[in-house]
């Protein structure tokens, strides 16, 4: 359960964001009385993480779809902002589907009869750049159809949704893409299009104005190809919630009510993620509140829960903190680059996490270049995070420790030096130019052969200061303050690293007690 942020109130209420945490580009399905979200994973491993609620509020991640992200040989190298795009989550037939896009590569389709796994190797059912954001869509008539978007980094133009014929088992796309919107007057940068079907219309809810500033759009049609009629039904408008848009509609079972999950842009923090009542008028969606009536709505900041039957739902938040007791590693966890054979391992016995070190690339720079960093998203506005771990080097340079990243990153190293070893505060500006490292305050002797307690202190603003103790009690601050920022695509992440400077046979490494957020 989470120390530092819980969205439900406990007196049948909740309050934004329901998951603080940069879950983006959400999009959420239910079956039966339960529901299922998944989000962009982008260059992270293990990828598209599944979460699970029974009543949007409370939720849990249960799985990931893969461990290592294909083309195996590029992602084992740190690919910023590339891979996992927006994805779709869905079931027919009595099977999951997620559809999600790889920029440079096409449209990737896998399925799980469960949705705790294991789900399918997914397949590359479009292969296209800049093809992003799918849906699908199954018909009452059998037929199946599938809607995108483009990146205009990759296919060279935006701004505009194409729908596809597709086999009835999701497997193939039939025929050629047909344009059903051109978004470049009403609704620049329109993408992220879910599809749905109510009272004989095709609707296609979709983000317009772009990720910090943008609004929700819903298309609807009485024809799958169109024309499609536009209308704002979402934005900003008198609140503090910047960009409110792309997600999910969504009904608690027997359709009695409509909800919509959305993220919110907050920079360090990443893509977080609200919840929105929803009415319709006029078969039109209304989302959140609607103070004039003229069918824009605005986000809603608390709100009743949604509607479900039985008991109150135990509290729930997706995990954090871990203690390494279990024989695997939390899924909060994720790999900045497809995880490699001795990077890590559970030691049951001992109930830690051992990190091996492992060489710096050769060309290395600085972090951003660094696959074998295991984070974590943050899990609110403020936050300590502090580790337990012992350090045994075997060679000059190796080094250990806990790590803020992002385009600007702050790290407290162990570093082996002469025999010795020395506790070094280091920060990164813009890493993903290539810039160079530098000292933010002299090292500090440490004894050997110790465990030692590394904590990172994050205020409002992402705002992060380090301190260290010898005996988990006294805390010495070390280095200045640092203003955590967002990777690319994503919000910063905190975690662990364990580094050499060369290959060298025996590596030493880290055994990690316990990471825990407070």
């Amino acid at each position: 359960m989470s120390k530092v942020w819980v969205p439900d109130l406990g007196n049948g209420t909740y309050k934004n964001p329901v998951l603080y945490a940069d879950y983006s580009d959400p999009d959420v399905v239910r079956v039966g009385s339960d529901y299922y979200l998944t989000s962009s994973s982008f260059n992270a491993a293990p990828g598209l993480q599944i979460l699970h609620s029974k009543d949007l509020v409370n939720w849990t991640i249960i799985s990931t779809v893969f461990t290592q992200q294909s083309p195996l040989d590029v992602f084992s190298k740190p690919q910023h902002g590339n891979g996992v795009w927006a994805p779709a989550i869905r079931y027919h037939k009595g099977q999951f589907y997620i559809y999600y896009p790889d920029p440079d590569y096409g449209i990737y389709v896998t399925r799980a009869k469960n949705p705790a796994g294991p789900w399918e190797t997914p397949i590359l059912i479009k292969e296209a750049k800049g093809w992003i954001d799918p849906c699908p869509l199954w018909d009452s008539d059998g037929q199946a159809y599938l809607v995108h978007a483009f990146a205009g980094s990759r296919a060279g133009f935006k701004s505009v949704l194409a729908v596809s014929r597709m086999s009835p088992d999701g497997l193939k796309l039939l025929g050629d893409e047909v344009i059903i919107f051109d978004g470049h007057e009403k609704h620049p940068t329109i993408e992220g299009p879910k599809f749905y079907k109510r009272n004989g219309y095709y609707y296609i809810f979709a983000p317009g104005g772009g990720v910090s500033t943008g609004w929700q759009v819903v298309l609807r049609s009485k024809n799958v190809f169109g024309p499609y009629e536009d209308r704002i039904v979402m934005a900003q408008g008198n609140t503090p919630i910047n960009g409110p848009h792309q997600g999910a509609w969504v009904t608690t079972p027997g359709d009695k009510e409509d909800w919509f999950m959305h993220f919110q842009d907050q920079g360090p923090y990443g893509r977080v993620v609200h919840l929105q009542p929803m009415v319709w008028k006029n078969d039109w969606p209304v989302i959140g509140n609607d103070p004039d009536g003229d069918g824009k709505g605005e986000p809603v900041l608390t709100y009743r829960k949604p509607a479900y039957k039985g008991a109150a739902q135990p509290l729930a938040t997706p995990a954090t903190s871990d203690e390494f007791d279990a024989t695997t590693l939390g899924l909060q966890w994720q790999w900045h680059a497809n995880p490699q054979p001795g990077w890590a391992f559970i030691n049951a016995p001992q109930s830690t996490l051992r990190l091996y070190s492992v060489p710096l690339p050769t060309d290395f720079k600085n972090f951003w270049q660094v696959p074998n960093l295991l984070l974590q998203k943050l899990p609110a506005a403020a936050f300590t995070a502090t580790t337990k771990l012992s350090f045994t080097p075997r060679f000059e340079g190796e080094q250990t420790g806990l790590i803020m990243m992002g385009m600007d990153y702050a790290r407290l190293s162990l570093i082996n030096q002469n025999g010795r070893i020395y506790l070094a505060p280091t920060v990164c500006k813009n890493a993903d130019k290539g810039e160079a490292e530098v000292a933010a305050a002299p090292p500090v002797e440490v004894p050997t052969n110790q465990p030692i307690y590394l904590r990172m202190a994050v205020r409002e603003g992402a705002k992060c200061q380090f301190s260290y103790s010898l005996d988990g009690q006294q805390f010495q601050p070390i280095g200045t303050e640092f203003q955590a920022r967002e990777g690319r695509w994503i919000g910063a992440k905190v975690g662990l690293f364990c580094t050499r400077a060369s290959k060298t046979n025996d590596a030493g490494s880290a055994d990690v007690d316990w990471f825990r957020i407070e």
